[in-house]
C-alpha cells in the first residue's frame, strides 16, 4: 500500500511488471476537500485557467458556465494529436500509476473518481493506444496524456490482451463506465510529466540492469586476455573517493575472485598495465553509475510530485504556476543516455581488443581456430562498432534544445518526452553490444581450457552457452547475437553481480 508522494522505485518497477498498485485510504478524503475547494472558487465566477478559460494563448476567453463539462471534453479530443508507434505496455502501466499517484496528492481539484477509474484501468489491464510521438515536455504531455485520457471517457483506443478496441468496447470488456468530466478534470489528466517520467524511468531500469551485466562481461573480458585484477584493488579507489567507482570496483572484485586464470599469470607476467578498457572499468562504469544514481532521485521525486497547473492550495487559493516544464525529467534522461552511450563506448573496445592478436594475450586472431579460413568475431566487432556510433549520435542532449509552441505562450519547452524516449532505443543497442562482448568473451576464455575462470564467471558461462554454442568454425552470427542479447535483457546476468 503505498502513500500518495511516497512511492519507492522498487513500487514503481514493480507495477511495470504487472503489480496492482494500492493507495493508502487517506487520499481519498485529501482529494475530496480539493474538489469542493476548486467548486467554491468555481461560484465565485473569477477567471481561473483551463477551468472557466481556454487554454494556452486562448487563456484570455472566459467560458460560460453551462460549458465547462464541454470545454473539457473539446480539450480531450482536440489534444489527441500524437503519433507514431503505440508505447509499450510496461510504461503505460506506469504512466496510469503516474498519473493516478499525482492526481491523489490531493492538489489539483479532480474528484475521487477521477483517481479510481485511473486505477480500474491499471487492475483491469485496460491500457490505452498512446502513440509515442507528439509532446515537447513543457506544457505537461499533452498529446499522450489525452489519448490516455480518451479511454476514460469511452473514445480512443485501448488494449485489451493484445487486441486493440475502441474505448466503449475497452471499458465493457471490464464493465466500467464513461467518466464523466467535471471542470477542470480534462486539464487535470492532461496536464504533467507522466509521460516523460515513466520513459525516464523505465531507460531507467533497462541501463541499471544493463551496467550490471556490463561489469560482469568487462570482468569476463579482463579474464579471457590475462588481464590484471590489480586495478580493481580497493585501496586505489578509496584515494579517489568517488562513490560509483568504489562500487564498482568491488563488483569486479568479487566477479574475478577464485578465478584459476588470473592465478595463473600473477607470477612472471611481462606485461606492466593493461589498456584503459581493461584497466579503467571501475573509473567509467562508476562514472555511469553516479550518473545513474542522481538521475534515479530526480525521477522519483518527479513520479511523486504535483506536476498539474493550476493547482489548489491547502487553503483553497487556486495558483497558476508551471510544475508542468519537465526540465528535470529532460536532465534526467539526458544523464541516463550519457551512461549508455558510454557503457557501450568501452564494451566495444574490450571486444576489439580480444578479436586483435597484437592485444589479446595469445588468443587466435577473431577468436577462432583457423582464422583466415574462419573471420570469427570480425564482423560482429563491426556491429558492434556500428552501435556505438549510433547511441553517441543518439546521447546529444535534447534539454538545450527548444522550439516555441501554441502562438508563443509557452516559448520555452524542455523536450523531455523525446529525450526520454530514445532511452528504449539506445538500451536496446548496448545490449547487443553486450551480447557481442559477452560472446567473445565466453569464446575467450574457452582457449584457456583447463583453467577455469571464478565460480560467478563459469556461471555466466554457462549461461551464455545454454544460449549459443561455441564459436568452432564460421556459421551465421545472428541468432547467436540475439539469443544472448536477450539474456542480456532478461537480467538474468544482472542477478550475478553484487553492486554493493
Amino acid at each position: 500500500m503505498i502513500a500518495p508522494g511516497h512511492a519507492t522505485l522498487h513500487d514503481l518497477r514493480a507495477v511495470t511488471s504487472g503489480a496492482q498498485l494500492t493507495l493508502d485510504p487517506s487520499w481519498r478524503a485529501t482529494t475530496q476537500a480539493s474538489a469542493d475547494a476548486l467548486a467554491r472558487r468555481i461560484a465565485t465566477d473569477e477567471p481561473l485557467y483551463g477551468v472557466n478559460t481556454g487554454f494556452g494563448k486562448l487563456a484570455g476567453t472566459r467560458i460560460a458556465p453551462e460549458r465547462l463539462a464541454q470545454l473539457q471534453l473539446n480539450l480531450l479530443r482536440s489534444h489527441a494529436a500524437g503519433t507514431g508507434p503505440y508505447l509499450p505496455a510496461p510504461v503505460v502501466r506506469l504512466i496510469l500509476a503516474l498519473k493516478a499517484l499525482s492526481l491523489a496528492r490531493g492538489a489539483s481539484g479532480v474528484r475521487p473518481e477521477v483517481v479510481d477509474a485511473l486505477l480500474a484501468l491499471l487492475h483491469h489491464d485496460v491500457l490505452p493506444a498512446i502513440p509515442a510521438k507528439g509532446s515537447v515536455g513543457a506544457s505537461g504531455d499533452l498529446a499522450p496524456l489525452a489519448h490516455l485520457s480518451l479511454v476514460l471517457i469511452g473514445e480512443g483506443e485501448a488494449f485489451h490482451g493484445n487486441t486493440v478496441l475502441d474505448g466503449t468496447q475497452a471499458l465493457a470488456t471490464a464493465n466500467l463506465a464513461p467518466l464523466a468530466l467535471a471542470p477542470k478534470e480534462g486539464l487535470a489528466l492532461l496536464n504533467g510529466t507522466q509521460v516523460s517520467t515513466a520513459l525516464a524511468l523505465a531507460g531507467l531500469f533497462a541501463a541499471h540492469d544493463l551496467l550490471k551485466t556490463a561489469l560482469l562481461a568487462g570482468a569476463m573480458s579482463t579474464d579471457a586476455a590475462r588481464g590484471s585484477d590489480t586495478p580493481f584493488d580497493a585501496r586505489i579507489h578509496a584515494l579517489r573517493g568517488q562513490p560509483g567507482q568504489i562500487r564498482c570496483a568491488a563488483a569486479l572484485r568479487a566477479l574475478l575472485a577464485g578465478s584459476a586464470i588470473r592465478e595463473s599469470h600473477r607470477v612472471g607476467d611481462t606485461r606492466v598495465q593493461d589498456p584503459y578498457s581493461l584497466r579503467c572499468q571501475p573509473q567509467v562504469a562508476g562514472a555511469c553509475l553516479d550518473l545513474l544514481d542522481s538521475a534515479a532521485a530526480t525521477l522519483l521525486r518527479e513520479a511523486n510530485a504535483v506536476t498539474d497547473n493550476p493547482l489548489v492550495v491547502d487553503d483553497g487559493e487556486v495558483l497558476s504556476g508551471g510544475n508542468f516544464h519537465a526540465e528535470p525529467v529532460a536532465f534526467a534522461a539526458d544523464t541516463i543516455a550519457l551512461a549508455l552511450a558510454e557503457l557501450g563506448a568501452i564494451s566495444e573496445r574490450r571486444t576489439a581488443l580480444l578479436t586483435d592478436p597484437a592485444l589479446n594475450s595469445g588468443l587466435p586472431a577473431f577468436l577462432v581456430a583457423d582464422s583466415g579460413l574462419n573471420s570469427g568475431f570480425m564482423l560482429a566487432q563491426v556491429t558492434a562498432a556500428a552501435l556505438v556510433a549510433e547511441n553517441r549520435a543518439l546521447a546529444a542532449p535534447r534539454s538545450v534544445d527548444s522550439l516555441p509552441t501554441s502562438a508563443n505562450q509557452e516559448d520555452h519547452v524542455s523536450m523531455a518526452t523525446g529525450a526520454a524516449l530514445r532511452l528504449a532505443t539506445m538500451a536496446e543497442h548496448l545490449a547487443v553490444i553486450l551480447a557481442i562482448e559477452l560472446l567473445a568473451a565466453a569464446q575467450g576464455i574457452e582457449f584457456h581450457r583447463p583453467l577455469r575462470t571464478s565460480p560467478a564467471l563459469e556461471s555466466a558461462h554457462a549461461a551464455i552457452r545454454e544460449a549459443a554454442a561455441p564459436w568452432d568454425a564460421d556459421r551465421v552470427m545472428a541468432p547467436d547475437i540475439e539469443a544472448v542479447k536477450r539474456l542480456a535483457e532478461s537480467g538474468r546476468l544482472a542477478d550475478l553481480v553484487d553492486l554493493p
